[in-house]
């Protein structure tokens, strides 16, 4: 069991000693109001906070650890639903470091993004970390996003077809990976001016900084036939992974309703909303194995719309299962590996033995048949079947069983409680962020779960997973992307809005509190004011009046942002 049931009270505010020069009427110093420890306060109503909100994951969803090791935790409804020894095995395929031969964390081939779960989320599965090179060691949470631009200097456009969407920087020998990661560069920009006309000064005369990466990759790092040209490159850091079964487990019906409602006074994206006939577009859906469409919710680019939908470790790691029967690749990269002279030679000098790494490929030994072999099992082409073709039968490197805990574990991580809700400039930036400043418009706060009649895939079929029916939530996000337009930027400045719940805990989980989609705010404060960036931002306002705050207020906000 990963959850502590205990309660672990924050320290309390160290009292700021005051003192005052003697004077002839022996005036008393000036002496702060003492703050109460939280514990007094833990699940009752405080302030303007609802005794509700002390639990941002309801009381299925909330783990009371809210120490260095919280965002490991599983939910209550694990335990609840009698599912602990599931996510706990969940737990470790998740952050085990992947072999070629070592059961039952056997994979990592024979192109791989990382080693495991945690080299992209390290840190307890937190936020991506800022970085200056796409090294794929752990705790480098970076993919790049490969396309061909709209237009000239577009940060949108159509992804190039020889990279997967998590980008392979790793391959067993004697393959090499789609992208060689030692070529890739990634510099940082520190920013002068904003477009917007804000000064990089708060009217107080406190300064702050923003930053923001460019990335160039050379045509000689693709190993692909054919490479591409005339590409642009974005960078894209990992996303948080506690409460993703309580966003599971929102309905079809109130996201439709919140698109409803924004949609009468904002244009949303066009992919997804029709922003005249103020409706969703089909593409707005996805569906499970079974054809049951929910609307996405989950990544920066609003990929998925059920959990279940995620093909984890077998599109980062390329670790096999049952109801997959190809390896996740491009037509590119296979054609290249079986066009590749070196990786003929070695596969023709090692693969005879049948104990060898690349027996599979060496099919009757000459040069044509194992290049026929290769070009076929390294092929992700719906034809392809590893596990029954005339080359090499596979057999799938993850049992149904070991994918079903991987799914409770996925599915049951939880989100830590809030803290500091008695404090008295939490609850005033609670009233600033939901009130004057005008947050919540897209930092919706709560919600309430429906009947969790989550997806499904084949492996899973019926088998039990955890469950938040009707649970009131606080993630803060309404799950729509909005367009910021900030420098460098993707997916045509189109967002999905983060949730904000445990956040505020990323520090001591990970070492890091870098936020946004490539990780280029370093705090909060950087994060709110890249919203005032461009006055194209549809944030822009809400940010602005957060500038013109005194700093005893914009304090206030940022302290409601890390206590909830």
């Amino acid at each position: 069991m990963k959850i502590n049931s205990y309660r672990v009270p924050l320290a309390s505010l160290a009292l700021l000693c005051l003192f005052s020069a003697c004077s002839d009427d022996d005036s008393d110093p000036v002496v702060p109001e003492k703050q109460e420890p939280e514990a007094k306060y833990i699940g009752q109503a405080v302030g303007n906070f609802t005794a509700e909100e002390w639990y941002p994951g309801g009381a299925l969803g909330t783990t009371q650890n809210t120490s260095s090791n919280c965002y490991e935790d599983n939910t209550p409804a694990v335990d609840d639903q009698g599912l602990s020894d599931l996510f706990n095995q969940g737990d470790l395929m998740a952050s085990a470091k992947y072999t070629l031969n070592t059961e039952p964390y056997k994979g990592w081939g024979p192109i791989a993004s990382r080693r495991s779960c945690e080299y992209c989320h390290s840190g307890g599965y937190a936020h991506g970390h800022s970085r200056s090179d796409m090294d794929p060691v752990k705790g480098n949470g970076y993919i790049v996003s490969v396309y061909y631009p709209d237009a000239p200097g577009s940060n949108n456009g159509t992804p190039v077809d020889q990279l997967t969407t998590f980008t392979m920087l790793q391959a067993v020998e004697p393959f090499l990976p789609p992208l060689d990661p030692t070529k890739i560069k990634i510099t940082w920009h520190d920013v002068t001016a904003m477009p917007s006309g804000l000064p990089m000064k708060f009217p107080d005369g406190e300064a702050f900084r923003l930053r923001y990466p460019s990335v160039e990759i050379p045509q000689s790092a693709f190993n692909t036939n054919p490479k591409p040209s005339n590409y642009a490159v974005r960078l894209i850091a990992s996303c948080n992974f506690q409460g993703l079964g309580l966003i599971d487990a929102i309905s079809n019906e109130d996201l439709e309703a919140q698109y409803k409602a924004e949609g009468k006074f904002v244009q949303l994206n066009p992919e997804l909303w029709d922003n005249a006939a103020k409706r969703l577009k089909a593409d707005a859906y996805a569906s499970d194995y079974f054809g049951k469409k929910f609307i996405k919710r989950f990544n920066y680019d609003l990929l998925d719309g059920c959990l279940e939908n995620d093909v984890a470790l077998w599109d980062e790691l390329n670790v096999l299962r049952s109801d997959i029967k190809h390896i996740c690749s491009t037509e590119a990269w296979a054609k290249a590996m079986s066009e590749n002279s070196a990786v003929i030679d070695y596969i023709q000098r090692n693969g005879k033995s049948p104990f060898s790494d690349v027996h599979p490929y060496y099919n009757d030994g000459t040069r044509e048949g194992i290049k026929k072999a290769v070009a076929y099992l390294l092929s992700p082409g719906d034809h392809v079947n590893l596990y029954n073709n005339p080359y090499f039968n596979f057999k799938p490197e993850m049992t149904d069983d070991a994918y079903h805990a991987f799914m409770v574990w996925h599915r049951g991580i939880a989100v830590p409680r809030a803290r500091n809700l008695n404090d008295k400039a939490v609850q005033r930036g609670k009233e600033l962020f939901t009130g004057a400043l005008g947050c919540v418009n897209c930092h919706r706060a709560s919600w309430t779960t429906g009947a969790d009649n989550h997806g499904s895939s084949r492996i899973l079929g019926s088998k039990q997973l955890p469950k938040y029916a009707k649970q009131k939530i606080y993630p803060y996000s309404d799950f729509i992307q909005h367009k910021l337009d900030m420098k460098n930027d993707i997916h045509g400045s189109w967002c999905r809005t983060t949730p904000l719940w445990g956040r505020g805990l990323s520090l001591i989980n990970s070492g890091a509190e870098d936020r946004l989609h490539d990780a280029r705010a370093r705090n909060e404060v950087e994060a709110i004011m890249w919203h005032a960036y461009s006055k194209n931002s549809q944030a822009y306002r809400a940010a602005e009046k957060f500038y013109k705050l005194p700093k005893k207020d914009r304090d206030a906000v940022v302290k409601f942002i890390r206590s909830i």
